[in-house]
């Protein structure tokens, strides 16, 4: 699988990092064949939250063998300094490590809950403070939502972040008001060296109505063809690595699609863009 460079990191990330949302409410067992596929596809970024269910104990006895091999990134939404901070070290115990490749703000969407991060006596003092203690080396911002690149925008003027992890897919791409907060989010970040990491590349439309498939937060293509068109899409655009779906039948799908990566003909692109209208807003 393809790697690309995280920005200042110099981390040379696998085009797809394993999100660990999948696992979080699954058997280990389970748990171990997804991370077991993702190995063997060559996937070295692993991404876990506290608030994906039981995912951090699922990884916690893989830490001892992968550790070394992996680039990780760990979470937290807590929006005070000392939430965070207790946050922060739960974490590292259940994950059964002393340190992190990545620490990051979660669901930083809109500018709102950036104001609540920065605050005196905001989440993102911790986040500084476990960096100079040696417990994250890199610091991030993440976001869902249409808000999400303008936010994360603003967060760049705040603060100098390492990384930012925001949605992309062509549905999104589609919206003029999206593509310009995308494009201008992209030019800072290249301005800046700062790694881009993108959510719900294969997000298909909200459920809705619909019975509820897979576990992922919306519904995802799942036919071959759909997902190969969905990643390759994403990985024409400069960003470093997209997260792996939140759904561990959905996993195998992304990661064929990204080890056979090509660069879409730019008919194909425009024709992946244009069918977007087919689809409802993923929000």
């Amino acid at each position: 699988m393809e790697r690309r460079r995280l920005g200042r990191t110099g981390h040379l990330s696998s085009v797809v990092t394993f999100g660990a949302a999948g696992i979080g409410h699954v058997s280990q067992e389970v748990a171990d064949r997804a991370i077991e596929t993702a190995l063997r596809y060559g996937v070295n970024h692993f991404d876990v939250a506290p608030s994906y269910g039981e995912a951090e104990l699922r990884l916690g006895p893989w830490m001892e063998r992968i550790r070394p091999q992996i680039f990780l990134g760990c979470k937290t939404q807590q929006r005070t300094r000392a939430a965070a901070r207790e946050e922060l070290l739960r974490s590292l115990e259940r994950l059964r490590v002393d340190s992190f490749d990545l620490y990051q703000l979660h669901a930083v969407g809109t500018i709102e809950e950036l104001d609540r991060c920065t605050a005196p006596g905001g989440a993102l003092e911790a986040l500084i403070a476990a960096r100079e203690e040696g417990l994250v080396r890199w610091l991030g911002i993440t976001g869902h939502g249409h808000q999400a690149p303008a936010t994360h925008l603003e967060a760049l003027r705040r603060f100098d972040f390492d990384t930012v992890m925001f949605p992309l897919n062509f549905i999104l791409y589609a919206r003029p008001d999206y593509r310009r907060d995308y494009e201008a989010l992209l030019a800072e970040c290249q301005r800046r060296d700062v790694g881009i990491h993108i959510l719900k590349s294969v997000a298909r439309e909200p459920w809705g109505d619909q019975p509820r498939t897979h576990t992922t937060w919306y519904r995802p293509f799942t036919d071959p063809d759909d997902v190969r068109r969905a990643v390759h899409f994403v990985l024409d655009q400069p960003i470093t690595t997209l997260c792996s779906a939140g759904d561990v039948t959905v996993l195998p799908l992304v990661l064929e699609a990204a080890e056979h990566y090509r660069p879409m003909p730019e008919a194909e692109r425009r024709e992946l863009v244009a069918a977007a209208s087919r689809y409802a807003t993923i929000f």
